[in-house]
């Protein structure tokens, strides 16, 4: 092998990302279960900032092609939303995977990590900016409503006009798509945290799930809105 060809193992840089996962318990403090389930821990979210970092990329990537508003850009927006949408999926559902994190030895290790918290992740903070929620416009949103300014097209009739929108339609339904992973998501951490700490404050000093709860918004209401308006205009009329 020469010196400059690329292996699975130098591509992925193996040899540091597996040595990022570092238990603060101490070895004589827990048992090996315990341990183990704190590493279950560290990886959970440092597998959710990764896709976090992509997810961000996407949606920075999307509201960049908002500029042009040309067809192809369009679908590519299309493409990259529906991947953020599914990107999220994965976040809930590794929310459902920790929940196989006994709590005991949630009890055990939490104790070692101070007033370190999820809380404090600057990329979910950055989504809620970029998604919004149900009272404030996200950039992603207000990049799309830019757009739709500068070539002339209303939002409303977009929405009305369904799938004969064409690529329009198509980021309208998937941005909903986004929108619905990120309350899932949102919503499934609120049930795990009920789960492993009950009414428990949360490490950084926040109200625990009740904080989680009021974080959890749907964004896109002025889609959500439009949409409703659809169903109006198929309402049978008092005779």
């Amino acid at each position: 092998m020469t010196p400059t060809e690329v292996t699975y193992a130098s591509y992925l840089k193996l040899d540091e990302l597996l040595t990022l996962q570092q238990p603060r318990t101490p070895q004589d403090d827990a048992d090996l279960a315990t341990l183990l389930s704190e590493q279950f821990f560290i990886v959970s979210h440092q597998t959710c900032e990764l896709w976090l970092k992509q997810i961000l990329g996407d949606l920075a990537a999307v509201e960049g092609h908002f500029l042009t508003m040309t067809t192809v850009d369009l679908e590519r927006s299309v493409d990259l939303l529906y991947r953020s949408g599914e990107l999220l999926r994965l976040l809930h559902e590794q929310l459902m995977a920790l929940e196989r994190l006994p709590a005991e030895d949630f009890a055990q290790f939490r104790k070692h990590l101070g007033r370190a918290s999820g809380a404090q992740s600057s990329q979910s903070h950055q989504l809620e900016r970029v998604l919004g929620s149900a009272t404030r416009s996200g950039s992603l949103f207000l990049a799309f409503r830019s757009g739709l300014e500068r070539i002339g097209a209303d939002l409303e009739e977009i929405v009305t006009a369904g799938v004969e929108a064409g690529s329009l339609h198509r980021v309208v339904e998937a941005m909903l798509r986004v929108g619905n992973g990120f309350f899932q998501w949102k919503i499934g951490h609120v049930g795990l945290v009920m789960k492993m700490l009950g009414e428990q404050p949360g490490t950084a000093g926040t109200s625990g799930a009740a904080h989680l709860m009021g974080r959890a918004t749907m964004p896109f209401t002025e889609l959500h809105e439009l949409r409703g308006k659809v169903h109006e205009r198929w309402r049978p009329q008092a005779g």
